[in-house]
Parts: structure tokens; C-alpha cells; sequence
């Protein structure tokens, strides 16, 4: 009979039985959360707990970055949009995820931060990682229209809505993820599948993140809204 795989070494590995997806638990364990923090918060990485990462933004919490990431389930090669690079940290798995023989890890990962400061200081922070992922600073509602399709796109920001850009931007049997509500209210992160141009679409649980701010969605003609 042959062995069992080891399970993957890291914090939360005996606390998440949802993450079942072992590709998405070894990229976690692989990418160190200390690197994205700052040094000050390095002692509290380990926690499964959002940080802040200044300009009021957070690094999600770890399960919830396997959470999102197992439901868009990225593949070696797929194209991947990610909307709120933020630290980094989940941009760093997906990098992972996506890797394929013969070319740079995270050639085929495209990721907007709406903040130029946190745009700026994380690419030198993934290329001393080995991550090459493609990064500008815009408003994440408009996706990045010149790069679509893609295979994935996964919003790491609460949006009132979905936006209508980002669904247009998804290839068929693509995967979106998003969290969508209120702030102050409650949030719920969903999966919406694009199958034969028709959205299907799944709750995957409550959640708490920050506001994805964008005028874009102030107007409705940019808004794919849908009864909960």
C-alpha cells in the first residue's frame, strides 16, 4: 500500500477541514506570510487573523485566502486576474498555482492595486521571492480590459455589486470570486461560474473585508446586480 502524503507543515494545517484542495494547501505552505507583513507584525504572522498592511487595507486572513483560492482553483498556465494586490501575499499563491515548466512563475497572473504606494513597494517584494506576476495600479471595478479573457478572477475587496466589468472580462468556464455587501453590514463571498455564457453562481459563507472603492460602481449600468 503506498504511503500517505505528508501533510503540508504550516500553522492552520490541522484547523481547516473545508480547504480539501492539497495543491492550494501546499502553496500555502510554501509562501511564507512573514514576508509580507511588516516587521513589526512578524511575531503575529502566524496567527490566522487579518493585519494591516497600511494605507488601511489588510493581509486577509489565511483561511480565507484558502478559501477563495480553492473555490476559483487556479491551474498551471490558466490566466488569472486579481483585483486588490494588497501585500502581496494571496498574489504569491496564486503565483504558485499557476506555474508551468518552462516559464516564470506568475508570467500569467495579472493583478490591479487601487493604492500606488502598496502597487509599488510589492513587485521588488515577489521578485526577491522568485514572482512575476504582471501588477498596475487602477480601479479594480474596470478590471484589465486589455488582458482578458481570463480563466480566474478573484476580488480580495467587498463590492456593493458585482461588476459588471469583471463578468465581461471572464472567459467562458471561467471562475469569479468575490465578496459582495456593505462594510458595516453583512458580506457574503460568492463563486460565480461562467458556463456557456450563463452565470451560475454559489455562496460560499459570510466574510468581512474591506470596501473595494471604485465611482465606477456608483452607476448602475456597471453593476450586475442579483437577488441574494
Amino acid at each position: 500500500m503506498a504511503n500517505k502524503p505528508e501533510e503540508p507543515s504550516f500553522p492552520w494545517a490541522n484547523t481547516w477541514p473545508e480547504i480539501t484542495n492539497h495543491r492550494v494547501r501546499d502553496a500555502i505552505a510554501k509562501v511564507s506570510r512573514e514576508e509580507f507583513v511588516d516587521k513589526d507584525l512578524r511575531d503575529c504572522a502566524g496567527q490566522d487573523a487579518p493585519l494591516p498592511i497600511g494605507e488601511g487595507q489588510t493581509i486577509s486572513q489565511p483561511f480565507v485566502v484558502a478559501l477563495m483560492t480553492q473555490a476559483c482553483d487556479p491551474q498551471p498556465g490558466e490566466r488569472v486576474l486579481e483585483i486588490g494586490t494588497g501585500s502581496g501575499y494571496q498574489t504569491a499563491i496564486l503565483c504558485e498555482l499557476t506555474a508551468q515548466p518552462g516559464a516564470e512563475t506568475g508570467d500569467t497572473v495579472f493583478s490591479v492595486e487601487r493604492h500606488a504606494s502598496l502597487a509599488r513597494s510589492v513587485v521588488p517584494r515577489l521578485r526577491r521571492m522568485g514572482y512575476t506576476p504582471h501588477v498596475i495600479t487602477g480601479d479594480g471595478a474596470a478590471g484589465w480590459d486589455e488582458m482578458a479573457p481570463f480563466d480566474v478572477v478573484i476580488v480580495t475587496a467587498a463590492a456593493r455589486c458585482l461588476p459588471a466589468a469583471l463578468w465581461r472580462q471572464l472567459a467562458d468556464d471561467g471562475r469569479l470570486v468575490i465578496p459582495i455587501g456593505k462594510r458595516n453590514s453583512g458580506q457574503t463571498l460568492w463563486l460565480f461560474e461562467k458556463v456557456a455564457g450563463r452565470m451560475r453562481r454559489t455562496m460560499l459563507g459570510p466574510v468581512r473585508f474591506v470596501p473595494l472603492v471604485s465611482p465606477l460602481l456608483e452607476k448602475a449600468e456597471n453593476c450586475i446586480e442579483f437577488d441574494t
